[in-house]
């Protein structure tokens, strides 16, 4: 049994502090911005439409703009809608905590299709640079939930359960942890190996994303508390679970055309 006792503030300097979270968001891009470049350099090789690493470089900052805005709408929407409605300046208190992972992905789909538009590029090429890369940030994001001591699991006996002073004294699962070696190792090894695959199809690995995380994320939520302002819906699944489930139905539909496509 262990009792959660980390400081969220990584250092705190006076005149601003230096989170986990931040660091997390900071070491997720630079790490894989690095592995992204790595994948499109092998790529390279037998790809007859070659895509531009400045490319890749320039679609950092549509990324990073859209990761953020659409997490933050995301969480507005899908998690608290009647809150902030009813206190609109909160929206913009980014700072205060409240970001979604399904509404980052969908602002990170739309800022890549709108940047691929306007270069004139493959937009699902990125998207599958994206989907190997993004296991990186998730590992980095979930050790933070941990550090932080939000997200937390059910509560739990066994041996490596965790206490969590900030919110009672049970001790609970560590889902934070779980999801970190799912969706972050685990995910990132699934990617790995589809994106260097011989006679490699493109939009393979973005819509087996949405397949793999969708199914990873609904597991590890049997063992995380729902939002407390939602619990579960129709009495049986979380928000996470529905939007997770709705991700594995849209990778599958798209594989299925994009094998069909590829067979004709």
């Amino acid at each position: 049994m262990f009792t959660h006792n980390f400081d969220p503030v990584f250092i705190d300097l006076g005149f601003i502090a230096i989170r986990w979270y931040s660091l997390a968001y900071i070491f997720g891009i630079l790490i894989g911005w690095w592995y992204g470049k790595k994948i499109i350099l092998r790529k390279l090789a037998f790809e007859s439409e070659r895509a531009e690493l400045k490319e890749f470089d320039d679609l950092i900052t549509y990324l990073i703009i859209s990761l953020i805005i659409g997490g933050r709408l995301g969480y507005v929407i899908f998690y608290n809608l009647e809150y902030y409605l009813n206190n609109y300046f909160e929206i913009f208190k980014i700072w205060e905590g409240g970001m979604s992972f399904h509404g980052a992905l969908i602002g990170i789909i739309i800022g890549t299709y709108l940047f691929s538009i306007n270069r004139k590029l493959k937009t699902l090429f990125f998207l599958d640079i994206i989907a190997c890369v993004s296991p990186i940030g998730i590992f980095f994001g979930r050790i933070a939930n941990f550090i932080n001591g939000e997200l937390v699991g059910k509560v739990s006996n066994v041996p490596w359960a965790v206490i969590f002073p900030s919110i009672d004294m049970l001790a609970r699962h560590p889902s934070q942890l779980y999801e970190a070696f799912l969706e972050g190792i685990l995910l990132f090894l699934i990617m790995k190996y589809l994106i260097f695959k011989k006679n490699y199809v493109i939009g393979t690995c973005a819509y087996m994303f949405l397949i793999s995380y969708g199914i990873l994320r609904i597991f590890s939520e049997f063992f995380r508390e729902p939002d407390a302002q939602i619990g579960y819906l129709f009495n049986l699944m979380s928000m996470g679970s529905i939007l997770s489930l709705i991700m594995i139905l849209i990778g599958l539909t798209n594989l299925y055309f994009l094998k069909g496509k590829n067979e004709t």
